[in-house]
């Protein structure tokens, strides 16, 4: 049973939402709050992601798509237009499947817009050869940041588990510039927020 804690701050604003596995049958309420509130503690303050406005990093880092396993590099994918590059805790836990599945959901949209999506997390790249095809439903790729690299260099980790992402989306323009972030433990409003930034920049590029 995997259990993926939260900070203190985001705990209070948004709650254990998919970083707590449901409580087993007879769990009361007061059982569920004190399991929330001890990961909670343990977890530390999480740091500010990097705000929008910001270079992103660029990075390479091995990825899957559709079960196969490629290279990623995120310099390439902006040669070719707007990325969505979403953190997520851990492949496979009831809130990062959630996400995949409403990301998935998504994809012709965002490709109507030009956009490459990729997920990224501090999986194995094993893992997410699975993960690509049965939550993200071969739709789009998700990258291994071997060693928190990436999610360190974005801010967008926890900082008692290094190796461990935050939930945080970047919509990043095709020069590099981060146009939005999206910090929210709670799976949802991240695809509805991502498609509302790219939107608006492709509303800009034809003033």
């Amino acid at each position: 049973m995997n259990f993926l804690p939260v900070s203190p701050a985001r705990a209070a604003r948004h709650g254990p939402a998919g970083c707590l596995p449901p409580p087993r049958c007879g769990a009361g309420v007061d059982r569920r709050r004190l399991i929330a509130g001890l990961f909670a503690l343990a977890a530390g303050s999480a740091s500010a992601a990097l705000p929008a406005g910001s270079r992103a990093p660029d990075f390479t880092a091995q990825a899957a798509l559709a079960g196969r396993a490629f290279t990623f590099t995120l310099s390439k994918a902006l040669a070719q237009g707007p990325v969505v590059l979403y953190f997520y805790p851990k492949a496979f836990t009831s809130g990062c499947t959630v996400e995949a599945q409403q990301f998935a959901e998504a994809s012709e949209r965002f490709k109507a817009l030009g956009a490459t999506v990729v997920g990224m997390s501090g999986d194995d790249i094993g893992t997410l050869q699975k993960f690509s095809v049965e939550a993200c439903r071969s739709k789009f790729a998700v990258a291994a940041d071997a060693g928190g690299k990436v999610m360190k260099a974005y801010d967008a980790r926890l900082m008692m588990l290094p190796d461990t992402a935050d939930r945080v989306s970047f919509a990043i323009a095709p020069d590099g510039r981060i146009l939005h972030v999206h910090e929210n433990l709670a799976a949802d409003g991240h695809v509805e927020q991502m498609l509302a930034a790219v939107e608006r920049w492709k509303a800009a590029q034809k003033r």
